[in-house]
């Protein structure tokens, strides 16, 4: 039976190529927004969803780290996608042709000295494969867009330039969102992510953090973010290498419990090789 991924944007978009890699063959799902693409998947109307949670450039997306905790979905996987931007025009046109350039700011922010050294005028939209497909239907030889590759096959349009963003190192993590809670068995590419808040006592994220680090437990990840509002309320948000029923992860979150008032795995997962 085919399945259905959610995703966060129009066809076409980064996104869309991420799920598209994790998942081929099944039908993907394009949602307005991030609350959205994880109610497909609460909802049924999706099995699972494919979100991103950072990238090397901009670090993390604030939405996912707010929506997942509260969603009651598990991660069950990642993936790293390379972010290559693409000049795209309409069949015929040429780089010469171009006068205007249209795509989500973060992307065009992305290649600001190839628009520079272009002088193109630049049109800011609400993302980089929705920019496609208007360029596509508008039709013009002097507007083209900042997108994917896989949004030029999507919407018919022509690659004019290739790999065109300033740094090379531009890479988005994204995540895969389940009902269904699905552990990754033992091994030695495992990855847990959970969630914590600090008990409201001296010191209490230091000892919190020690016992990581007595066991050997490498913690890739820890962020903080407020919750509900209030200055006081502060949960953490952590990724590490290694699955729960390792000794080491055993005991460092015996020690973790200790300081803590709220605990909670997210999912335990093989991990994917960063690009």
């Amino acid at each position: 039976m085919t399945k259905k991924i959610a995703f966060q944007g129009e066809p076409g978009a980064f996104s869309h190529a991420a799920s598209n890699n994790l998942f081929p063959g099944e039908e993907a799902i394009g949602c307005v927004t991030f609350e959205e693409t994880i109610a497909a998947v609460q909802s049924g109307r999706a099995d699972y969803a494919v979100v991103p949670v950072e990238n090397s450039l901009y670090g993390r997306i604030t939405d996912i780290h707010h929506l997942l905790p509260a969603s009651g979905l598990f991660i069950i996987g990642e993936t790293y996608l390379r972010v290559e931007m693409n000049l795209l025009g309409v069949p015929g046109a040429t780089l010469d042709d171009v006068k205007s350039v249209q795509s989500l700011s973060v992307a065009l922010g992305q290649c600001r000295k190839f628009i520079s050294d272009n002088g193109f005028h630049t049109i800011n939209a609400v993302d980089t494969a929705g920019s496609a497909r208007e360029v596509a239907e508008k039709a013009d030889k002097s507007v083209a867009a900042i997108a994917s590759r896989f949004a030029a096959e999507i919407y018919g349009l022509t690659v004019l330039a290739s790999n065109i963003e300033d740094a090379a190192h531009n890479t988005t993590r994204f995540l895969v969102l389940s009902r269904d809670k699905a552990e990754a068995p033992q091994g030695d590419k495992v990855k847990t992510t959970f969630v914590f808040r600090v008990r409201n006592v001296p010191a209490a994220l230091y000892k919190a953090m020690g016992g990581f680090a007595t066991n050997g437990v490498n913690m890739t990840k820890l962020e903080s973010y407020m919750v509900g509002g209030a200055f006081t309320a502060t949960q953490f948000y952590a990724d590490i290498e290694g699955h729960p029923s390792d000794p080491g992860v055993v005991h460092a979150f015996e020690e973790l419990g200790f300081f803590t008032d709220q605990f909670r795995i997210l999912g335990v997962y093989p991990a994917a090789a960063a690009k």
